[in-house]
C-alpha cells in the first residue's frame, strides 16, 4: 500500500488529501474532465496570429452583447501558460482535491504531427504531481477552422484539414502508443487504455465505411497489445447536432449500433450543446437540464454498449466571434448562450449521479465539459465571479 499526503496551497485554501496507490479513498465514481490546450504559445498559432498569441487574447477581448450577458470571463488564477510544469501542478492539485479522476486532453494531429501538444508534453507530463493523477486523450479529428475570431461575413474555412487515411491513422496512433499509452499515469477504464474519438462520422467517411474502419481500429488494438500495454478502451462521442461543420463533412449521425459494429467499448458525449435546443439570446440551464434528462435516459437505454453521461458547465462561444459583429444565431460560433451558476451545475451533476447509481455500469463514470474551455463558456477553473464554486459542487454531490 502506497500512502501519499498531497499538499495543495493556493490563494484560496490549503488542503490535505489522502491517497492509496494514487487514487482518492472512499470514492466510487470516475470523473473525466475535458481539457482544451490552447492556452500556451504554439508555433503554428504564432504563424497565424503573431508572436506570443494564445487563446487568452480572444478571451480578454470578449464583451457583453445583450442584457445579462456576462463577458468577459476572468480567470482567478490569471492568464497562465499551461505548458509550464509549475502551472500544471496547480491544476492537477485542484483536480485531485475536488475528486476528478482524469483530464481528457483534446488532442490534435495535423500535417503529420501533433498540434497544441505542449500543454500535455511539457506541462502535464513534467509536473511533479503527475504521478498522482491520470490523463487520457480524445482525438479531435475535426478540421481546424478559422475561429480567432470568426467574422459573420466570412464563410467557414479550414486551416488544417484532418487527413485520416489509414497510413496517417497508423502514424498518429503509433505516436500515441509510444508517447502516452506507455506512461504510468495514463487512465484506464475497465482495464483498458481510454482513447476517445470525436468525429466518428468523418472518420468513417475517410476510412471508406464501417468494415474498413473496423479493420483499422482492430489493427490499432493489436499494436497496443503487441507493445505490451494490454487492452485498449475505445470510446465514441455521440453528436446529434454537429456544430463544427464544413462542406466536406458527412451528415451521418452516429448511434450505438454503428459503434457496436465498429467494436467500440463505450460511448459518451462531449457537450450538451450537441443535443439541446436553447432560447435566444440566453437560454436557461434548467431548460437544457430537463432536455438532457430525457436524452441521457434514451442514450443510456442501449443494450449494446455502456453510455457514460455528460454534464456541461455552461455554454457561450461568443468570445470567438468578431466582437464588432452583431451576435445572433448563425453557424458556430454565432450561437445562443446557456446561462449557468454553481447551483445549476450542481443539479446537472446530480442528474449524472442519479443515472450512475441506478445503472449496471462496471465503472461508475461520467465526463464533464470542461476544465478550461473559457471561450466556449464551459470551465471548472476558478473565475473572479464564483471562485472555486463549480469545483466545490463536484465534491458536494459526489463526496458528500
Amino acid at each position: 500500500i502506497r500512502i501519499i499526503f498531497h499538499f495543495f496551497d493556493s490563494a484560496k485554501c490549503s488542503a490535505i488529501n489522502l491517497y492509496i496507490g494514487g487514487k482518492k479513498m472512499a470514492k466510487g465514481y470516475e470523473i473525466g474532465v475535458y481539457y482544451f490546450p490552447n492556452w500556451h504559445p504554439d508555433a503554428r498559432n504564432e504563424a497565424l496570429h503573431g508572436k506570443g498569441w494564445t487563446e487568452w487574447d480572444i478571451l480578454k477581448g470578449a464583451r457583453p452583447h445583450f442584457p445579462g450577458h456576462k463577458q468577459p470571463k476572468v480567470p482567478l488564477w490569471g492568464y497562465e501558460d499551461e505548458s509550464k510544469p509549475e502551472v500544471m501542478e496547480k491544476k492537477i492539485a485542484a483536480a485531485l482535491e475536488y475528486g476528478i479522476s482524469s483530464f481528457i486532453f483534446d488532442w490534435y494531429w495535423y500535417e503529420g504531427k501533433p498540434f497544441l501538444e505542449r500543454a500535455l508534453e511539457e506541462g502535464f507530463l513534467k509536473a511533479r504531481n503527475a504521478k498522482d493523477f491520470r490523463f487520457s486523450l480524445m482525438w479531435c479529428n475535426h478540421h481546424w477552422m478559422e475561429l480567432y475570431p470568426k467574422k459573420r461575413s466570412t464563410p467557414p474555412y479550414t486551416i488544417y484539414p484532418c487527413v485520416q487515411d489509414e497510413a496517417a491513422f497508423i502514424k498518429l496512433t503509433d505516436y500515441v502508443i509510444e508517447h502516452y499509452f506507455s506512461h504510468p499515469s495514463y487512465w484506464r477504464v475497465d482495464g483498458g487504455l481510454y482513447f476517445s474519438i470525436y468525429d466518428l462520422p468523418l472518420f468513417l467517411q475517410e476510412m471508406g465505411g464501417i468494415e474498413e474502419a473496423k479493420r483499422v481500429l482492430n489493427d490499432f488494438r493489436e499494436r497496443v497489445k503487441n507493445a505490451g500495454l494490454g487492452k485498449l478502451h475505445l470510446n465514441g462521442i455521440l453528436i446529434e447536432r454537429p456544430i463544427l461543420r464544413t462542406g466536406e463533412d458527412t451528415d451521418l449521425i452516429l448511434n450505438d449500433e454503428i459503434l457496436y459494429q465498429l467494436g467500440f467499448d463505450s460511448m459518451t458525449s462531449y457537450v450538451w450543446f450537441h443535443y439541446v435546443q436553447s432560447e435566444y439570446p440566453i437560454g436557461s440551464y434548467q431548460s437544457a437540464l430537463e432536455q438532457m434528462r430525457a436524452i441521457t435516459k434514451r442514450l443510456g437505454s442501449s443494450k449494446l454498449l455502456p453510455y457514460y453521461p455528460n454534464v456541461s458547465m455552461g455554454w457561450d462561444s461568443t468570445p470567438r466571434c468578431a466582437q464588432t459583429d452583431v451576435i445572433e444565431p448563425l453557424e458556430y460560433p454565432f450561437c445562443n448562450v446557456m446561462d449557468t451558476s454553481p447551483k445549476d451545475f450542481e443539479a446537472g451533476l446530480q442528474l449524472a449521479k442519479d443515472y450512475l447509481d441506478s445503472s449496471q455500469l462496471n465503472t461508475k463514470m461520467f465526463v464533464i465539459n470542461a476544465w478550461n474551455e473559457w471561450t466556449e463558456g464551459s470551465y471548472l477553473e476558478p473565475d473572479t465571479e464564483y471562485g472555486y464554486a463549480y469545483l466545490e459542487a463536484i465534491k458536494k454531490v459526489f463526496e458528500g
